[in-house]
């Protein structure tokens, strides 16, 4: 593949190696009004929009949350904290999974852990999630960089005029395998939970 597509990938491995989560000590620890929490959103997660329009959050979408189940009501029309927390792990879900997967993972562990006033709780599963998932970023860009380094390589009997989109076309079904396998696997995963 040409160099158009090499810098390309190097600057978009960069920004993925620069992105940070929502760290629990950035989200208010006071309860917020629906319209503060989709602004809070908005502007933590714009970051990941792939188009200007891209909605990160919606009161509609907080309703339907709330409506299936996927989030504990708020009190008094506030959402706490942990109902941040829990949006967040939602807004990355639902970019792979249906609502009803979401729904499996999530409703045990609110039912078990949310307004948990032990040593043990939301906060505590919010940040073991995020160090862990920090430290593989490096490992999953290795892996993304190995795999457009095999996909450069493919194709070298094709006709020249067509061997960069194919190439191109190789790296994408090589992470959408991927991603279809790792869905397989959570999948398989989700069905084996307790119900």
């Amino acid at each position: 593949m040409n160099q158009e597509y090499t810098k390309l990938l190097t600057s978009i491995i960069s920004e993925m190696v620069h992105t940070d989560h929502i760290k629990l000590s950035e989200i208010p620890d006071i309860d917020l009004y629906m319209d503060q929490v989709t602004s809070f959103m908005d502007d933590r997660l714009k970051g990941s929009k792939r188009y200007e329009d891209d909605k990160i959050l919606t009161k509609t979408m907080i309703n339907n949350y709330a409506k299936n189940k996927l989030l504990p009501p708020p009190q008094k029309k506030r959402y706490s904290q942990e109902h941040m927390l829990i949006l967040i792990f939602i807004y990355y879900f639902k970019g792979f999974l249906p609502l009803t997967d979401i729904q499996a993972i999530l409703k045990p562990m609110t039912d078990r852990f949310f307004n948990n006033d032990g040593d043990f709780g939301i906060k505590e599963i919010y940040d073991e999630v995020y160090s862990t998932g920090k430290k593989q970023i490096s490992e999953s860009c290795r892996d993304i960089l190995s795999k457009f380094h095999a996909s450069s390589n493919s194709f070298k009997d094709s006709p020249e005029e067509d061997r960069e989109f194919l190439q191109i076309f190789c790296f994408i079904c090589m992470l959408s395998f991927d991603i279809y396998v790792k869905k397989e696997v959570i999948e398989k995963m989700l069905d084996q939970l307790p119900h």
